[in-house]
């Protein structure tokens, strides 16, 4: 029997950061894509991700939904067979994050959900230039489609969000943690780290891809998942 797979969204991202990634998966696992508009603490994300959910499953968070993932870990560790933590990290907020993330809301509220996106793209991506020019129009359409107020709560759950280093060293569930050569915002390093305090888990880093790797590189993160999914 197949696995269930919850496949947990980003900052302002709906299916689309996921979706070829899901295709390529779909003979590997009963795969569903959840995404969080408007939810403005993580507790409230994992809540929301576990009404309807199997009674075991496993789960694979990109950057946002990397932290809520964890938090699912910390509600209901019992219930999960397998975490994929992606482009991610499990600090606390940093000092320099309120401004940073404040001139962002800002941004989006005095200029519209287009400007945001020609501010805060550029920087994260780095897929190949044959494929870039499609990864940025779907990227830019997802993005114009969110709204100026769902992006403020997403960005307020993550400047409250909770330290989760704690919760690292007691996952005991197959564990893969995936960054990209070129993510600046959730490098490799910082993937490293958290690898060490996760008994027997791996650390994958797909080559010429930034913060949003599932659409930049699919085949590559399909891949790396296929195989976590087999050891589950």
């Amino acid at each position: 029997m197949k696995p269930d797979l919850l496949l947990l969204s980003g900052l302002l991202s709906d299916e689309t950061v996921w979706a070829d990634v899901a295709a390529r998966l779909s003979a590997a696992a009963q795969v569903r894509i959840i995404t969080f508009p408007q939810y403005a603490s993580l507790a409230a994300m994992a809540q929301h991700a576990l009404r309807g959910a199997p009674r075991r499953f496993a789960v694979a968070g990109h950057s946002m939904g990397g932290r809520v993932a964890l938090e699912l870990w910390r509600l209901a560790p019992a219930r999960i067979a397998g975490l994929a933590l992606l482009n991610t990290g499990a600090s606390p907020c940093g000092a320099a994050e309120p401004e940073s993330r404040g001139r962002l809301v800002r941004l989006a509220r005095e200029r519209g959900m287009a400007a945001l996106a020609a501010d805060w793209l550029p920087p994260m991506l780095a897929a190949p230039p044959a494929r870039r020019p499609q990864v940025v129009a779907r990227l830019v359409a997802m993005i114009e489609r969110q709204t100026a107020e769902s992006f403020a709560a997403q960005q307020q759950a993550l400047l409250e969000r909770p330290d989760a280093e704690m919760l690292l060293p007691t996952i005991r569930v197959p564990t893969v943690l995936l960054s990209a050569s070129e993510d600046a915002w959730s490098p490799p390093s910082q993937h490293e780290t958290m690898r060490r305090a996760i008994a027997h888990s791996t650390l994958i880093v797909v080559a010429d891809a930034g913060h949003m790797a599932p659409i930049e590189q699919p085949d590559a993160v399909a891949e790396a998942l296929r195989e976590w999914l087999a050891g589950i």
